[in-house]
């Protein structure tokens, strides 16, 4: 194992310890719960009722527990499971032991289900390399351990699979290692998914990537008490991917940073890092600028200098530094962001004091203040006044308010809170821009959520209450994705079980919090407070009690001293919160007054930090709340609470996360103390409630949560179950149903699935339990059964050794005496020379040579009495066999004579049949020259429809270039509108505008949530979105230019009129140039029109032509399986003759009534002969008409093929026409461009002219400023001039007090359209359709040009007003019923949706049956895989050893060919470019060649048409009545093939009934065998009887021996005929076969027919799909439009908003003197400045809806292309009415150009609206023709369903076919058996008469009954009562039995097939 593996597997030898497995099962080993562990291991001694003593393992101490308390142990087999849910006991003590036991073996991952468990290891571990990235890299999760890495591929590998989103979601506790895993997560994609393969040659995207992590860490991170690299925020990093998996971007939203920090930490805390790394790292000359000091002197430095250990803060910062530069970040910007840190520090340095006398604070020293308006560009005197006194509106005036001490420091911290939040996100939306800067289009994407886990505090505030709201919908997505995850599970294996979505438990709890209305939740009742006058935290909580207090979730503090003030039920526990501040928290007020002066900053970076000022809430909306009487009553979208933009932000979150498939990692901190290899198990579990892994683990034990594979089960506990499984092969599923059956289990406890049995929990662990009781009973009996064998065996050795003992001794003993003998030292001497030694053992050898001889002999004797006894069998076998030969011998002779007779008659039949067979030979001969002509006739129609083709591409080419004609004149008009428009519109009411842009700011947030589903789809428009975006950057440049130089236009604006209006007669002349061009090309449409019509004649006629060929095929085919079943008839009469003729000769001596019937059947043979003969007539007859009809059908298709012809040549004339067309058409656009390049060249000039009045403007401004210094010094003056202007200001006054009430006049029916709006919006976005976003934008257009005549007329026109706004109500009141209408008919398009859902559905499960079908021949083909794998992976091993050699010369070579490749690829584009414009330009060429030449035919056709007119050509009126003729045929073929259809299915009924019908005669036919047995043996013991009264009879013998001789022969013959009948039976299966073959064929036919549709079905959805895409592309183009048009609005609002100050000013200055009436000129003319800045700003907006209606354009080009292919002559017909309608609107347009600004847009809208229409009844073809393929699917998947039950049906006969074979041979074997008994009662016949008699008793009676049943049988056949079938069978199976020939008469004859 190497280092990286240690922390990666598990070592199994540990876990399958036998000692452990033994432990557990004897001490019953539990979990019992302890407060220093958590959970303790104890085994069970005693149970008392519901209490048990339990011994504790690790003390041995017995401790009492309640039952409840005590937790099961899992047996050792589960320990260190790598995933929980595997588990058998689930349980918080099972979970974790199984954590804590990972943990100390260094594995920190463990699954959980869906869930990864990580517990931060607080050390570094070597699983994070390359090699380990490497060896994750496209494996399959279970294939590996458990990793971060495992779920980042998981994921990646099913976005590139599936082709959908997914997100990978980490949440956990601050220090669990969120952040590590995230960077870890992307490290993986940036590795797997870049698109350098090499690390050293990585992208700069990839760069990008992992660099803008330390920067988000270094301005977001900071160091607290349990985390030294804190995330204080939480991130959704947004990786895009395009269709190769490659990286193209990505993008970062925040959420809920802690900007508290910034001003304030708690001990051994820090704040952001940022802060230490600019104190630490800044060199002189940047602390210099900025303005540094050191640590110590920063108030908002709670603790000074405070270090991280390992860590240094000057190094870090060199490295934030160079990641921003390699993010493109610049020197500038970089700066600016430093400048506002130090800025932030500064602000906490400016002290406070409160005057002596007053409550007033003073600032005593400034130089703080000063320091900060340096770095931020601000007067330092503003700035002072701002905080100290700022300016507060009350009522409609602005008033000096003084602020308190804790007033002046609370504005200064919200200031640097605010400050550095603004410029955080300023810095994530840096790095989007940075990330997203590639012209790729991500195709999908995958999201990393990393944020906050659950928060449980003692007393929690606002922040926790997000955090937690969070959590709970993200558990709530958790558990509503396992829900789905193990409803799909369950349905897979087709488990019956009661679905719940858990996602709903935690529904109450989210309601709670975040309900809107009825009743409010806690976060919209503070939103409603935080506008209450005099509210207070205490009031929000008497709210929040009295609106929520009996939620079963919400709980009131249960004391009146409590310091909570209310808490929450969540899933993880019941949380109190502490509403402190939380109305301060929601609103964030900031002082308005610096907010305004940061705006207005000379910092260029600070100024954009502090844009959107109009957002802010102000000091007046918290300071003078109370006296704000109608405060509640706030306009819409005036500011956002904290808790509406988190809400809406989640919101989003939530959207995208559902559209994605989630992955969830739960983080785990193990211990406060950052220690490695420690776990607290208090805090783990706390955790593990709060990350839902015991939530998780809750949804799991209510289903089956153990599943465990079929063979695994069998072998693991098939000791349990010894004999319930028989013995030989058997299924799994079913060896487990008998297992489960024999175990005796409770169903509830389990489910069988298809391939695995699903357990629940618990179950298992029992099972396991008594699976080691029987194997330890087994092992007992094994050891004891050992022990007494071992014992016996040392007891026999030990008695051995005794008695060899015994005998040594005295071996010893004697030796010793004899050993100094001298004769017994002779003896031993001599001994060895003596031969008498060695006779014992040559007389033992002699004794085995004996017994050898001995056995042989024995073994010879046996042989020969075998011999012996074989030798007397085959004598009498040889007897028998002599007897049966002379039988033979006179058989053969009569046999031969009736082979003799055969012959003759063969011989005749023969050449009958080879004359069928010449005229056969003929019939295909004919047939194959008919179809050699029908493929030449197919040629020839495949080449006219490739010219067609060609033709029907040509004219697609001529729109396209109409539509981009149409596109460029759209521009023009537009350019010209544009430069009218810009005199027109100016003033906006403020009020107005902030409520309609709130109101599209919603449905701008719902689109986006639709585009953000709908993103996916634009991989194939990726070339159209990059050219957008350059044009739209082109744009962006050409507008920041016009506004550098937006002030030189007033001089010129006389020019400008002039080139207007020789624009407006260039346009004139262009229109009508367009308009003859327009009837030229409505006269070609109507040709081509024309020629389609004729076209599709001919079509139609070839469609019919085919459809008489097939039927004339069908025709044929008909008549060869009637020659087939005539020459099956043939055989079968054949068949028939010849068993007649034996039958006859057989009873040729028998009487004269036999000879009688011979005559009959004599007579029957003619009669069948003549039969044969007219069939063969009637046959010859057929084929001569068939041939007929084919010649017939060949001249109507040369016909119809020269008609075609004809159509074809006239077609190519029009074509040639078009093409002239279009040349003319593309000569005018070069005019067109021209023009345009003229009017480019004017702008240019009037660019520069603007140029010097802003020179000029310049020199005014400086002018300005010495009068205003001027002014200074004559106020003294101007008190003198005061007196005499007081009646002035009194006057103005009073015109004040007239504009206010008018003004509180118009609010009211402003309140009044609001609630109209309000109700429309409601259903704006139930409905969410693109006409009521036009509606909203037509109602936005026509209110901002009243509302700019409003604000020029001011008081004069406000009844005019009035009046304006009661048509607008009843505009929207009609807007109202047009949108109920589009309610009522979505609701129609709802239930048709329904419908096709449903059909869809019964599609589904038809399906389902084929794909089980499937799956068990997929499970084959998984066992070869798995096969060919183990060699792929030999084999791969031996590749890797090779590449190893290679990799070091290619990292050599792949130097030098990276620079080759870059120059080839140059070289390469170049070359392409240039072969592509040749090849463009060769095929122009070609086309026009071809259409020159198609025209000069057409034409010479037309010629001769008009001259043959009077001739050939008839009238249109002849041409409809012939086409309607063929209309009416066409119906009437259609009612054919109906009734066809109706025929072949009555035919398969018929055969259905005939099989039953036979099933039934073959099940009585066997009835009566059996009756018929039953009767032979009564028959016989009757015999019996008579057979003991004939005893004395004994000279009968011979007589009745000749009789028996008799008998044996006519069964011999009659066991012939049952062979002939077996031989008979055997044919017919063989047909039979056949048959199935030839059904199994048409079957395959039939299901490469369904194939066929499936694929084109398949195409039809695929290019359903393609035009959604393009369509949903469309609208995402669109709403990104609207964005932009958005911000202009807003910079328009600033605009505005400077206006209104400036005109406050100089009211409040009028009455003042001369000089200020002169200043309040100079301010007008400033106004008029913004007012053209403004008319500039709305020049964008239009230049935005020029964009717009561009896009609109583009889907239009799109729609064109969709439904070119289907209704080619209806589009263009539409078309050229569009281009019509559009000439007359343009004609009207021009003439009323400067007067009729409304009915413009009303133009345009009503366009829109044609368009959407356009697009609506497309999509309603779309929908009928998706209809009519699923119908056409229908239809094929009930023939096959047909075809099917017949291929079964098929087979149930040949089974029964074969039942019936495999019975005959049986009665076959029986038959045999009884004739060779017959034999041995004959050769027993001289010894014993009473089987003689028996035998001929037998005989005789069944002669007679033979006779019998072939006599009733002829009398049958002379009625004709027996079908022609049974007559066959009659004739081959001989005389059987009385019964037996007599068959169901009401059985219809078969129908041939």
């Amino acid at each position: 194992m190497s280092d990286a593996d240690k922390f990666l597997y598990v070592d199994r030898n540990l876990v399958n310890n036998p000692l452990a497995q033994a432990d557990w099962a004897t001490k019953k080993l539990v979990w019992v719960p302890s407060e220093r562990l958590g959970f303790e291991a104890g085994s069970v001694k005693e149970e008392r009722g519901d209490e048990c003593v339990v011994e504790l393992a690790d003390s041995g101490k017995k401790v009492k527990v309640n039952k409840d308390d005590i937790q099961k142990m899992n047996p050792p087999k589960f320990s260190k499971v790598e995933d929980m849910a595997e588990l058998t006991c689930l349980n918080e003590a099972s979970v974790l032991h199984n954590l804590k036991e990972r943990y100390y073996s260094g594995l920190i991952y463990t699954y959980s289900g869906l869930f990864c468990v990580v517990i931060n290891p607080y050390k570094n571990l070597p699983i994070y390399s390359e090699e380990i990235v490497d060896m994750y890299k496209g494996k399959k999760r279970h294939e590996m351990p458990p990793h971060i890495y495992a779920i980042t591929d998981t994921s990646y590998r099913s976005m590139m699979q599936d082709r959908e989103d997914q997100s990978i979601l980490c949440t956990g506790e601050s220090g669990a290692g969120k952040t590590e895993n995230t960077k870890k997560v992307i490290q993986y994609l940036a590795h797997v998914a870049s698109s350098h393969k090499t690390k050293k040659d990585q992208g700069e995207l990839e760069k990008q990537l992992l660099q803008a992590n330390p920067i988000l860490e270094a301005f977001g991170n900071a160091k607290t008490v349990k985390n030294d690299n804190s995330s204080r925020f939480g991130k959704f990093i947004r990786i895009n991917f395009d269709v190769n998996g490659y990286i193209v971007g990505a993008n970062i939203e925040t959420y809920l940073l802690e900007k508290s920090r910034a001003i304030r930490q708690a001990k051994d805390e820090r704040t952001f890092h940022v802060f230490y790394y600019m104190l630490t790292g800044a060199g002189d000359k940047m602390r210099s600028e900025l303005c540094l000091e050191s640590y110590n002197s920063y108030r908002f430095l709670s603790n000074g200098n405070l270090t991280i250990p390992g860590q240094q803060d000057k190094d870090l910062f060199t490295e934030t530094l160079e990641a921003m530069r390699i993010m493109s970040i610049p020197e500038d910007e970089q700066m600016g962001m430093l400048k506002v840190v130090s800025s932030v520090l500064q602000l906490g340095n400016m002290s406070f004091k409160k005057e002596r006398h007053t409550d007033q604070a003073s600032m005593p020293d400034n130089t703080a203040a000063q320091k900060v308006c340096h770095l931020m560009g601000m007067n330092v005197t503003d700035f002072t006044r701002a905080i100290l006194s700022p300016r507060i509106k009350v009522g409609r005036d602005y008033v000096q308010k003084a602020q308190t001490q804790e007033q002046a420091e609370f504005a200064v911290e919200a200031l640097a809170k605010a400050t550095y939040e603004r410029m955080f996100r300023w810095l994530v939306m840096r790095i989007n821009k940075a990330l997203d800067k590639t012209k790729r289009q991500g195709a999908s994407f995958i999201g990393i959520l990393d944020i906050a886990g659950f928060e449980i505090f003692e007393l929690n505030s606002f922040e926790q209450m997000c955090i937690n709201y969070t959590n709970e919908k993200l558990q709530q997505l958790f558990n509503h994705t396992m829900f789905i995850l193990e409803q799909e599970e369950y349905q897979r294996e087709g488990i019956e079980w009661s679905f719940i979505d858990f996602g709903l438990d935690l529904q109450p709890c989210i309601d709670l919090i975040e309900k809107p209305a009825s009743p409010p939740g806690i976060l919209a009742l503070l939103d409603e407070e935080c506008w209450f006058p005099k509210a207070t935290d205490k009031s929000f909580v008497e709210k929040v009690l009295q609106e929520q207090g009996t939620h079963p979730k919400f709980h009131k503090p249960k004391k009146l001293k409590d310091e909570a003030d209310f808490c929450i039920m969540h899933y993880a526990g019941k949380v109190d919160y502490k509403a402190d501040e939380w109305l301060m928290k929601n609103m964030d007020p900031l002082n308005d007054n610096v907010a305004s002066l940061l705006n207005q900053s000379t910092d260029k970076f600070v100024s954009e930090l502090w844009k959107d000022v109009d957002r802010i809430v102000g000091l007046e909306k918290v300071a003078g709340m109370s006296e704000m009487p109608g405060a509640f009553k706030t306009r819409k979208g005036m500011f956002r609470t904290v808790g509406q933009l988190y809400k809406e932000q989640l919101s989003k979150l939530m959207a995208t996360l559902r559209n994605t498939n989630p992955n969830f990692v739960r983080c785990i901190i193990p211990n406060h103390e950052k220690k490695a290899g420690k776990l607290d198990p208090h805090l783990v579990l706390d955790q593990l409630r709060c990350n839902g892994v015991l939530e998780g683990i809750r949804i799991c034990r209510q289903g089956f949560p153990n599943r465990i594979v079929f063979q695994e089960f069998r072998q693991r506990y098939e000791i349990l179950t010894p004999n319930a499984i028989p013995k030989g092969f058997m299924d799994g599923k079913q060896a487990c149903v008998l297992m489960i059956k024999s175990l005796e289990l409770d169903p509830n406890l389990y489910r069988i699935g298809q391939s695995k049995v699903f357990f629940r929990a618990g179950v298992l662990a029992h099972l396991e339990e008594e699976r080691d009781m029987k194997i330890t009973d087994v092992i007992i009996s094994f050891q004891a059964w050992c022990r007494g064998y071992v014992a016996r065996k040392a007891f026999a050795k030990r008695q051995q050794q005794l008695t060899a003992m015994k005998v040594i001794q005295r071996n010893c003993a004697a030796y010793l005496k004899l050993r100094n003998w001298q004769w017994w030292r002779l003896f031993t001497k001599v001994k060895p020379l003596l031969q008498v030694s060695r006779q014992e053992e040559e007389m033992q050898a002699k004794d085995e040579e004996l017994l050898k001889v001995k056995e042989k002999h024995l073994y010879a004797e046996q042989q020969l009495q075998d011999m012996e006894v074989k030798q007397s069998q085959l004598n009498a076998e040889k007897l028998a066999l002599q007897e049966q030969l002379q039988a033979e011998t006179e058989l053969c002779a009569e046999a031969e004579e009736m082979r003799a007779r055969l012959a003759a008659k063969k011989q005749e039949l023969e050449e009958i049949l080879h004359d069928l067979e010449a005229r056969v030979e003929e019939e295909e001969e004919r047939a194959t020259h008919l179809q050699t002509e029908k493929k030449k006739m197919q040629q020839n129609i495949t080449d006219l429809e490739q010219q067609l083709d060609e033709e029907e591409a040509a004219r697609q080419r001529l729109q396209l270039e109409k539509v981009t004609l149409e596109a460029k004149m759209k521009k023009v008009e537009e350019d010209v509108m544009v430069l009218d428009d810009q005199n027109n519109k100016l003033n906006k009411e403020k009020k107005l505008l902030e409520e309609r842009i709130s109101e599209f700011t919603t449905n701008l947030a719902e689109e986006e949530e639709k585009s953000k589903s709908l993103q996916k789809l634009k991989t194939k428009h990726e070339a159209m979105i990059t050219d957008l975006e350059d044009r739209l950057r082109r744009e962006e440049k050409q507008r920041q230019e016009l506004e550098k130089n937006r002030r030189k236009l007033e001089g010129d604006s006389t020019e400008l009129h002039d080139q207007i209006a020789e624009l407006q007669a260039q346009i004139a002349e262009l229109r009508a140039q367009l308009a003859k061009k327009e009837e030229e090309l409505q006269a070609a449409l109507a040709r081509i029109e024309e020629e389609a019509a004729q076209k599709n004649l001919a079509q139609k006629k070839i469609r019919e032509m085919e459809a008489q060929l097939s039927e004339l095929q069908e025709d044929l085919e008909l008549e060869r399986q009637a020659r087939t079943k005539a020459e099956k008839h043939r055989r079968d009469l054949g068949e028939e003759l010849e068993a007649l003729k034996t039958e006859l000769e057989d009873t040729l001596d028998s009487t004269a009534a036999q000879q009688e019937l011979r005559t009959k059947r004599e007579t029957e043979v003619a009669h069948l002969k003549k039969t044969l003969e007219d069939e063969a007539k009637v046959h010859e007859v057929q084929v001569a008409e068939m041939r007929q009809k084919h010649g017939q059908a060949f001249d109507e298709l040369n016909e119809q093929l020269e008609q075609a012809k004809r159509n074809k040549v006239s077609v190519d004339k029009a074509k040639q026409a078009l093409e002239s067309e279009r040349n003319e058409l593309a000569i005018e656009l070069q005019t067109l461009m021209q023009g345009k390049g003229e009017s480019e060249h004017r702008r240019k000039k009037a660019e520069a002219q603007v140029q010097e009045l802003q020179v000029k403007h310049t020199e005014s401004e400086r002018h300005r400023q010495e009068l205003a210094e001027r002014m200074a010094k004559m106020q003294a003056e101007l008190d003198n001039v005061n007196g005499m202007l007081s009646e002035v200001e009194g006057k103005s006054i009073k015109a004040s007090k007239d504009c206010s009430a008018v003004e509180s006049q118009l609010q009211d029916v402003q309140e009044l359209l609001q609630e109209e709006t309000r109700q429309k919006l409601s259903l704006n976005t139930r409905l969410r359709q693109l006409e009521d976003e036009q509606h909203s934008l037509r109602e936005q257009l026509e209110e901002e040009e009243e509302s700019k005549k409003n604000v020029e007329k001011q008081l004069l026109t406000v009844q005019s007003q009035l009046a304006d706004l009661k048509k607008k109500a009843e505009q929207e009141a009609g807007c109202l019923e047009n949108a109920e209408e589009g309610k009522k008919r979505l609701q129609r398009d709802l239930e048709g949706v329904n419908q096709r859902m449903e059909e869809k559905c019964a599609a589904f499960e038809k399906l389902d049956k084929t794909k089980t079908r499937l799956q068990q021949e997929l499970d084959d083909l998984l066992v070869d895989q798995d096969h060919l794998r183990q060699i792929v992976s030999n084999l791969e091993k031996k590749q890797k050893k090779f590449d190893q050699m290679l990799a070091e010369e290619k990292n050599i070579s792949a130097r030098y060919a990276e620079e080759r490749d870059r120059a080839e690829a140059e070289a390469r584009e170049k070359e392409t470019r240039a072969l592509a414009l040749t090849r463009e330009l060769e095929s122009l060429m070609d086309i026009k060649d071809e259409m020159d030449r198609n025209n000069k035919l057409l034409r010479a056709e037309m010629e001769d048409l008009v001259s043959s007119k009077d001739d050939v050509g008839k009238s249109v009126h002849e041409l409809e009545k012939s086409k309607r003729g063929m209309e009416q045929q066409l119906e009437e073929m259609r009612t054919q093939l109906e009734e066809l259809e109706d025929e072949l299915q009555a035919t398969e009924d018929a055969k259905l009934r005939l099989e039953v019908n036979m099933q039934a005669m073959k099940a009585q036919y066997e009835r009566d065998l059996a009756g018929r047995d039953e009767m032979g043996e009564e028959k016989k013991r009757a015999l019996v009887k008579q057979v003991r009264e004939m005893e004395l009879e004994l000279e009968d013998e011979r007589k009745q021996r000749s009789v028996a001789v008799a008998a044996r022969k006519k069964l011999e013959l009659d066991l012939k005929e049952l062979e002939a009948a077996i031989d008979m039976a055997n044919k017919n299966r063989d047909e039979a076969l056949k048959q199935l073959k030839k059904l199994q064929a048409q079957m395959k036919e039939l299901i490469r027919e369904l194939e066929d549709t499936r694929m084109s079905r398949e195409e039809i959805l695929a290019q359903a799909k393609e035009t959604e895409k393009k369509l949903k592309s469309m609208e995402a183009d669109m709403i990104q439009m609207q964005e932009e048009l958005a911000t202009a609005e807003r910079v328009k609002r600033q605009a505005q908003q400077e206006r209104d100050e400036l005109q406050d000013e100089i009211n409040n200055q009028a009455s003042k003197n001369a000089l200020i009436a002169e200043e309040k000129r100079r301010l007008e003319a400033r106004i008029a400045q913004l007012e053209e800045e403004l008319e500039e700003e709305q020049c964008n907006t239009e230049l935005v809806n020029d964009r717009l209606k561009r896009a609109l354009l583009q889907t239009d080009q799109m729609n064109v292309e969709l439904t070119a292919e289907r209704s080619t002559s209806q589009r263009l017909e539409g078309a050229r009415s569009q281009l019509e309608r559009q000439n007359k609107e343009l004609k009207l347009k021009l003439q009323e150009l400067e007067g009729t600004v409304k009915s413009k847009y009303k133009a345009s809208i009503a366009a829109l609206e044609a368009k959407i229409g356009q697009l609506e009844e497309q999509l309603d073809i779309e929908t009928r023709e998706r209809q009519a393929s699923s119908k056409l699917v229908r239809r094929t998947e009930k023939k096959l369903k047909e075809v099917i039950l017949q291929v079964d049906d098929e087979r149930r006969n040949t089974e029964q076919y074969k039942d019936q074979a495999d019975k005959l041979n049986s009665r076959m074997k029986q038959l045999k058996r009884q004739l060779e008994e017959a034999e041995e009662e004959a050769q027993r016949a001289n010894a014993n008469r009473r089987k003689l008699q028996r035998e001929l008793e037998d005989a005789t009676e069944s002669a007679d009954a033979m006779n019998r049943e072939v006599n009733t049988l002829k009398s049958k056949i002379r009625r004709g009562d027996l079908p022609f079938t049974m007559r066959r069978i009659v004739s081959r199976a001989g005389i059987e039995s009385d019964e037996e020939g007599e068959p169901k008469s009401e059985t219809p004859e078969p129908k041939p097939e």
